[in-house]
């Protein structure tokens, strides 16, 4: 595996010529100094460690044969200092070639760490079914980092008897101490939402084995750590949606057939996970409409708090607005990805994890959840 140029802009590819050029220029106007080697050196090396071997070595032939054409021109070939000059041009060719091997090798070491990471980040987050009683579903997670494929969101589908209950989560901190809260999160959540009654209950549950847990979470996660999270429950025969919200950013409803989006934000956010050692009550189950055609759109502070280049924050209720209306989950989960990424214009300070829910008719059952 070599470096692909095309992960560069264009003008990476053609810098190295432009040295060469100025390199062999510079020599040919002080041929008694050569002082445009360096010039030459830096090309190699560079192509060594952007480009292709192909575009490495083409790179290094340039370089010899203008070095050999100036040799015969200034009639210094054939003469100690004109083969010392091509062999020290010769070399740095070398030299651009080996630092390519050395690239390539540990781009070869990065695919398969990607790997893994990707095939921990299925195992962790398995992509939710289309299509669960009465309900569409699309879901999509970004890292800050690309090469960081997974952190501390979370979100996650169950269908009970008691409805289908969905679980978006943002959990404090990062690297593997987040990742291992949100395995035990979510491993709870598929348990306990089959047996508890209610969204207050569940949550409960969902505390009590994060307290239980902490331990093995590391300890800056056991002392100062929390999870943000947000219940919804789906109930079988109803076209309603109850939330309970753990100090998460709330919902966004996106109407049927009509391009304005509003926010659900709890009249009482509640806590967070992992802070009920303070004692404060849990608020309560809020209960609203959700008609057929309507979507439900879920989303970490990833979103929320994405930043343009101004520093302002990313509104969902303003930016999707213009973009609908939507078909269904799938569209309007890309297109919320689609406008984050145009207004960060870059890199982003925190994961996003986004989650929406479609009504397509009342389900009269559970519904199937793999795993």
């Amino acid at each position: 595996m070599a470096p692909r140029s095309v992960q560069w802009p264009p003008y990476v590819r053609v810098a190295p010529w432009l040295l060469i050029v100025g390199g062999l220029v510079w020599n040919s106007l002080d041929p008694a100094d050569y002082w445009g080697d360096p010039l030459l050196a830096a090309a190699a090396v560079l192509s060594g460690a952007l480009l292709t071997l192909r575009d490495t070595v083409a790179v290094g032939v340039a370089n010899v044969t203008g070095i050999l054409v100036l040799s015969l021109r200034d009639g210094s070939f054939g003469t100690q200092d004109g083969y010392l000059e091509l062999v020290n041009t010769a070399f740095t060719a070398l030299l651009g070639v080996g630092v390519n091997r050395v690239v390539a090798r540990h781009g070869r070491r990065l695919a398969r760490v990607r790997s893994v990471a990707e095939a921990a980040q299925r195992a962790v987050l398995p992509e939710p079914p289309g299509r669960v009683a009465g309900l569409e579903v699309a879901a999509c997670y970004r890292a800050a980092q690309d090469e960081a494929l997974i952190g501390g969101d979370a979100y996650a589908l169950q269908a009970t008897p008691y409805g289908v209950r969905v679980l978006i989560a943002d959990v404090r901190g990062k690297g593997l101490h987040a990742v291992g809260a949100v395995s035990v999160l979510l491993g709870a959540f598929r348990e306990d939402a089959h047996r508890e009654p209610d969204l207050a209950a569940l949550a409960d549950a969902l505390e009590r084995t994060l307290a239980r847990e902490s331990a093995a979470l590391g300890e800056e996660l056991r002392v100062e750590g929390f999870v943000t999270a947000l219940l919804v429950e789906f109930p079988p025969g109803e076209a309603v949606a109850r939330t309970l919200d753990c100090g998460h950013p709330g919902p966004y409803l996106l109407g049927d057939g009509e391009p304005g989006v509003s926010r659900w934000d709890a009249a009482d956010p509640g806590l967070p996970l992992g802070m009920g050692a303070l004692g404060v009550a849990r608020p309560p189950v809020e209960t609203r409409p959700f008609p057929t055609g309507c979507t439900l759109l879920l989303v970490t502070d990833g979103v929320t708090e994405a930043r343009d280049a101004a520093g302002e924050f990313y509104d969902p209720v303003r930016g999707l607005a213009p973009l609908g209306p939507f078909a269904g989950a799938r569209e309007a989960v890309d297109a919320l990805v689609a406008d984050v990424a145009r207004w960060t214009g870059g890199p982003r300070d925190d994961d996003m994890a986004v989650l929406a829910v479609t009504r397509r008719g009342i389900g009269d059952g559970p519904g199937a959840w793999p795993g």
